[in-house]
């Protein structure tokens, strides 16, 4: 799609007034969406207003709507709830209510609002802006408003962003405070499995999620549980009998401990609920396993934003003030919100109805349906699920006579083992027989080569680091010996799972074609590496992880200086050439500036950085934060800045500097990697069967296209399988990494909110999207 790129210059803010407020259930992110409406309102020219208190402080009026700057929200991106709070109100559900809260903000001359909330909160939205002129007439005709006021605030427009830890509304893949409330159970979740594997205990645990199954469906996927209850998929009839075998089977296979997890609002076939307490009494009474329940309760809405929720959120509500800017009286209220990478705007009462015709589906027992409308993410979510936690017997399984070999090629990255596990079960699930190649390539030269069963992998998806072993050693110089292992073990196809090493070695086994026939198998390689630098994918394995330690750690570091004199920190990342983790970081961190190799700097550059804190410390804000790619410049070194930093700060702030090195590449994989690993391993394994058995041919499988040694990654909405040889055009091959990257075109979007001029393209947000209803068969296809 090529067009002109449309900068938002030509938006101008100037005259408009908005007004922001979060409502209902809090969540994590809430505050990093508050930040960015409040910044990029005022980088536009508009006036920004708190609604405090949600719609209970617009009825009330007064000291709850007040007008606000650039410092107030300072230091508010890693709090986890929302600062301008949120509550319950009977009295805007009254016409009175919205009548005496329109009154506050014709006073105001708030005519924008962006609201923060979940579906409830959206609708009340929408049902006040459909009233507001007659509200007005109304005012009018009282005496507390003139004519002219009536004239000049005649529209309301509405833009919603969806703040609910449940992912329970139609239209978005993630809802704000998603990911940081699965962060929450996944480190719950942990931290029992080590207590129940020393007592092989029985753990149930209850998440939240009344009506949606979304949080106990993906952190059953992230902790390999051995059952999961969810609202949208009863269990069938006679699921008692099956659970306990299954559980009982566990057991049998030397497993420690089960893990069982229930959605709250969890229900059987007949609509009647199933509760923790019921779980473990019949594990109890039917096996006699030790049996202990955890209800996580509100700990999943608090704690700080992950990574992902403060960028999401970020993302949203500069797009939020966008949208608001563009609309006309004609535009319908719409709901920012995010699909696959993309940042879309959809009809918010679209969304509610279809939101609404998911609870009447399971209200009426019909289930498929139900999982259907939830959409592609939550329908491929439950698959997967069921695909990898049963074993069928082996009297059941298909024999397909392949053998299938995976391995982990590059730097460790975290979430590689989810991805071994599931390349594994789906395997075996597809009657292949599945190995493991120890310390990659190199391994595979000396023949450190195993089968690998369905019980080896139990466990994997929680660890972080690499089980396997990996090497980053290329296979080129060990081609000969590598192609005898192949033959040795009748390998007929393999799954290569790592960084820029692994795209590099695949491409080297696709040269090796013409000279070595054992390399005439069906190759997938799975993108995992912190980096974030495969070129053919948006994402990588691992990456994700490694942000949320370079946050985490940014959030301390600002802290330690907190209550001292203005301080300004340095902080190198890892990466290579690439600043994937340098940009995104800085944008989650709330940094001042992130240097990196893509976007080449001077010094004048370094000169407006350091004038821009030195302006910045004489205000009310204490900290400044950079972050430094460790490849970004090989004259300009993180010495070099801190250097020049403190020099030209001298009397205004003193600096530190920091090099976050290996930490960031350790650690338990987040919710986001194990689940990433998993689905995209799932999928890049049927690919590989379906590839077998187009390239079965007279007893041998032969397979010497292009189109058979592929990268799966996901591109903007879909997950895409990419021949290695067409993405040889879009690799700089240099400086390992992708000749175009799409986050680039979010470090305008950091700049904004540290208060920097800049031009942002705009090109790929406002037009209005539909909700759309998928097939079936789009379910199999790209989402993710």
């Amino acid at each position: 799609m090529d067009h002109q790129p449309k900068f938002f210059e030509n938006l101008s803010g100037t005259g408009k007034a908005i007004g922001v407020l979060t409502s209902g259930g809090d969540a994590q992110g809430m505050n990093a969406a508050v930040r960015a409406v409040v910044r990029m309102g005022i980088y536009v020219k508009a006036k920004v207003y708190f609604v405090y208190e949600g719609y209970q402080g617009m009825v009330d009026g007064g000291d709850n709507i007040v007008e606000v700057s650039w410092e107030s929200v300072s230091s508010i991106l890693q709090v986890g709830g929302t600062v301008i709070g949120s509550a319950r109100c009977k009295s805007f559900r009254t016409r009175e209510g919205r009548l005496q809260a329109a009154y506050n903000l014709v006073q105001r001359g708030i005519t924008n609002l962006c609201v923060i909330g979940g579906d409830g909160s959206l609708t009340g939205a929408n049902l006040f802006r459909e009233e507001w002129s007659g509200l007005l007439e109304e005012l009018a005709q009282k005496g507390k408003i003139d004519e002219e006021a009536v004239k000049k605030y005649a529209y309301l427009n509405i833009v919603g962003m969806v703040g609910s830890i449940d992912n329970d509304f139609c239209g978005t893949d993630m809802t704000i405070g998603t990911d940081s409330a699965l962060h929450r159970i996944i480190e719950v979740v942990d931290a029992i499995m080590t207590t129940a594997q020393s007592h092989q205990r029985t753990f149930v645990l209850e998440v939240m999620g009344r009506h949606c199954g979304y949080l106990a469906l993906v952190s059953a996927l992230a902790c390999g549980a051995d059952w999961v209850f969810i609202p949208e998929y009863p269990p069938e009839e006679g699921w008692e009998d099956s659970m306990c075998v299954k559980l009982s089977e566990n057991r049998a296979r030397k497993k420690r401990l089960n893990i069982i997890i229930v959605a709250e609002g969890a229900i059987d076939c007949h609509n009647k609920p199933i509760t923790s307490e019921k779980v473990k009494d019949l594990v109890v009474q039917r096996l006699g396993f030790d049996t202990r329940v955890t209800i996580l309760g509100h700990v999943q809405r608090g704690g700080t934003p992950s990574a992902f929720d403060r960028i999401l959120a970020s993302r949203m509500g500069v797009e939020a003030v966008l949208a608001l800017l563009e609309a006309t009286p004609a535009t319908p209220a719409c709901v920012v919100s995010l699909s696959g990478n993309q940042a879309v705007r959809l009809p918010l009462m679209e969304c509610v109805q279809m939101t609404q015709e998911v609870q009447k589906a399971m209200d009426e027992g019909r289930f498929v349906e139900a999982v259907r409308l939830r959409g592609r993410s939550f329908e491929n979510n439950l698959n997967t699920y069921k695909l990898l936690s049963h074993k069928k017997p082996d009297a059941e399984l298909p024999k397909t006579n392949f053998n299938v070999a995976v391995l982990n090629v590059g730097a460790p990255a975290a979430g590689m083992n989810a991805a071994v596990r599931a390349a594994v079960r789906v395997g075996i699930t597809e009657g292949h027989k599945m190995f493991a190649v120890i310390d990659g390539f190199e391994g595979f030269a000396r023949g450190k080569i195993k089968e690998i069963s369905w019980g080896d992998v139990g466990g994997w998806t929680g660890q972080g680091g690499s089980i396997l072993g990996t090497k980053r050693t290329l296979p080129a110089k060990y081609l000969e010996k590598i192609a005898d292992q192949m033959r040795t073990n009748c390998i007929n196809a393999l799954m290569v799972i790592g960084g820029f090493e692994a795209y590099e070695s695949c491409l080297q086994l696709h040269e090796a074609r013409s000279r070595f026939e054992e390399f005439c198998v069906p190759i997938c390689v799975l993108p995992a590496t912190i980096s974030n630098n495969v070129p053919g994918t948006d994402f990588s394995i691992g990456a994700d992880t490694a942000l949320n330690a370079i946050v985490e750690t940014c959030d301390r570091i600002k802290q330690s200086a907190s209550g001292t004199k203005r301080r300004v920190f340095i902080i190198e990342t890892m990466g290579g050439y690439c600043g994937y983790l340098a940009n995104m970081g800085a944008l989650a961190a709330g940094a001042d500036a992130a240097y990196i190799f893509e976007e080449q700097f001077d010094i004048r550059e370094l000169q407006a950085n350091v004038e821009h804190l030195t302006e910045k410390m004489k205000t009310s804000i204490q900290r400044g934060l950079v972050l430094r790619n460790e490849n970004c410049n090989e004259n300009y070194t993180t010495d070099f800045i801190y250097q020049l930093y403190s020099e030209e700060g001298k009397g205004v702030f003193d600096c530190r500097k920091n090099v976050l090195g290996h930490m960031q590449q350790g650690g338990a994989p987040s919710p986001f990697d194990r689940n990433f690993g998993t689905k995209i391993s799932a999928k890049g394994m049927q690919w590989i069967s379906k590839k077998l058995k187009e390239t079965y041919r007279k007893g041998k499988v032969f397979a010497n296209t292009d189109d058979s040694v592929c990268l799966l990654g996901m591109r903007r909405r879909n997950l895409v399988f990419q021949p290695v040889a067409e993405l040889k055009t879009e690799t700089d091959f240099v400086h390992r990494i992708p000749k175009e990257q799409w986050w680039l075109k979010l470090r305008p979007l950091m700049k904004i909110l540290a208060k920097y001029k800049t031009s942002y393209d705009v090109s790929d947000s406002g037009q209005l999207e539909h909700v759309a209803m998928h097939s079936p068969k789009e379910a199999e296809t790209g989402a993710i």
